[in-house]
């Protein structure tokens, strides 16, 4: 069992020794080391390093100094990954300033080797002696009001997120993708939220609390909206709405939805309600045939699926055809179904254009209707993105990676009216707010509010748009059926 130390330094050139004096002296031995890591203080600190190395023989210390400022979390970043390069079992995090209690290390350690994968000092176990060790009541309020929300949007049940003294197993810092992280302050909150996706077993511990003569660079109010800012984007990145690669951790992905959304207003509960009973439909990119079973078992149709891979799910539907949809084999023949769903399909598809055309030689003027809905590209969320210089494309939402074409409003219905269909019903999907926000109320209040938005401007508030189309007779259905031939001899009055 070896045990790093880590503490990291910013022109902490007067409280450095100190630090080091209260770590008690049972940590000092083969298998402890401490490492100091200088973030390129202004001050002496390095000096003061080198000096506390020769003067601690008894300990095992290294020290390593940054070539550039790294920050807060940068510096951190280099620890950690000192010490999965170097075997270590655990790391305790110090600070070189003494805010926080060394004393306490031999507890910390202790949460570490029952098995816990983090364990943070928290000063907010008992509130009130957070005041009586001199914490700002300001600061005393802002870390309540952010703990608590934070606690709200992570799952966590923490009595504070922002305590800088913590300790984790090697094992598990290996399993999240910490290096992505911000170098600024809320690189804490980051990592216990990746732990937390990680299921990782978070414990608290009572710290002291200390403001001495420390110099803190910390600005109050922007660490408070920063730490805000990525506590709700790695919200909706866990509910696919926005996509942060460092929140793309595997155990927090959702499982797959087994059930059509019917419940509320989605493109599932438009189409479910637009097909009749006792009809055959074609399901193209069915994937898992979610609809398609909600369609036998409800309105008892018969469902044949189309995609590239047989996924499962699709031994419910009545058949399943295999089928690349860029490869331009799709069945010659589709006048015999009622319905056909291009439901998300279009986006994924190489060349919609081509494919459409395609399409429509299939259906050829008969009474099929098509059933397609697209995510809309030109979505507030995506437009405030722009306007930030943000484009992010992730595993799922509007700007899935999986997505080859996107398409607004006014682009879509230029490619169904070019493919020769006529839109005879259209519709402006909002957010599934009930598949991100757990409290029903809530949820119910956010999903009117965006269909009420969708009326006063469909463009900017839709989150999908879904269309019911039919098809326009061709030339030569035109020419052979509605053009009157003139005869030659008649004379035109």
């Amino acid at each position: 069992m070896k045990i790093l130390i880590l503490i990291t330094a910013f022109n902490v050139n007067k409280f450095l020794e100190n630090v080091i004096n209260r770590i008690p002296k049972s940590t000092f031995n083969k298998d402890v080391e401490i490492l100091i890591i200088d973030d390129k203080s202004s001050d002496n600190t390095v000096e003061k390093m080198i000096e506390i190395q020769k003067k601690f023989k008894e300990a095992k210390i290294n020290l390593l100094s940054n070539k550039i400022n790294l920050g807060y979390g940068g510096n951190q970043k280099v620890g950690y990954q000192y010490a999965i390069n170097n075997d270590f079992s655990y790391v305790i995090l110090l600070h070189g300033d003494g805010q926080y209690a060394p004393e306490k290390i031999p507890d910390m350690l202790d949460q570490l080797i029952k098995g816990n994968d983090a364990v943070q000092g928290s000063r907010m176990i008992n509130k009130i002696d957070a005041l009586k060790g001199r914490m700002p009541f300001y600061k005393f309020l802002g870390n309540i009001g952010l703990t608590f929300i934070q606690n709200k949007l992570t799952g966590l049940k923490l009595s504070e997120f922002h305590s800088g003294y913590r300790g984790y197993a090697v094992k598990s810092l290996k399993k999240i993708p910490f290096h992505l992280n911000s170098s600024y302050y809320e690189f804490d909150s980051e990592i216990l939220i990746q732990m937390k996706l990680k299921k990782l077993k978070i414990v608290e511990i009572p710290i002291p609390t200390f403001y001495g003569d420390e110099i803190s660079y910390l600005n109050s109010f922007k660490y408070g909206f920063r730490i805000l800012k990525t506590t709700l984007i790695s919200y909706l990145n866990r509910y696919k709405i926005f996509y942060e690669r460092k929140y793309d951790i595997d155990s927090q992905i959702l499982k797959q939805n087994n059930n059509s959304n019917t419940s509320f207003e989605s493109t599932h509960k438009f189409t479910i309600d637009e097909i009749t009973n006792n009809t055959k439909v074609l399901d193209i990119y069915c994937h898992t045939g979610i609809i398609g079973k909600e369609l036998i078992n409800k309105k008892n149709c018969n469902v044949v699926g189309i995609d590239k891979t047989k996924m499962k799910g699709t031994e419910q539907l009545n058949k399943f055809i295999l089928c690349d949809l860029d490869s331009k084999n799709l069945p010659k023949n589709l006048s015999d179904f009622n319905y056909i769903l291009l439901l998300d399909a279009i986006e994924h598809i190489k060349n919609p254009e081509i494919f459409m055309d395609h399409l429509y030689e299939r259906i050829n003027f008969y009474n099929s209707q098509v059933i397609l809905s697209t995510p809309n590209v030109a979505h507030i969320i995506i437009r405030l993105m722009l306007m930030f210089g943000k484009f992010n494309y992730g595993k799922s939402g509007i700007l899935n990676k999986s997505h080859t074409r996107l398409f607004t409003r006014a682009s879509i219905e230029k490619l169904i009216e070019h493919s020769n269909f006529k839109i005879v019903k259209s519709k402006g999907i909002p957010i599934p707010f009930p598949l991100v926000v757990k409290n029903k109320l809530l949820a119910n209040f956010l999903l009117n509010l965006n269909s009420f938005l969708i009326k006063l401007q469909k463009n900017l508030f839709s989150f999908q748009f879904i269309y019911v189309l039919e098809t326009n007779p061709d030339i030569n259905f035109l020419l052979n059926n509605v053009a009157l031939k003139v005869k030659s001899n008649e004379k035109l009055k």
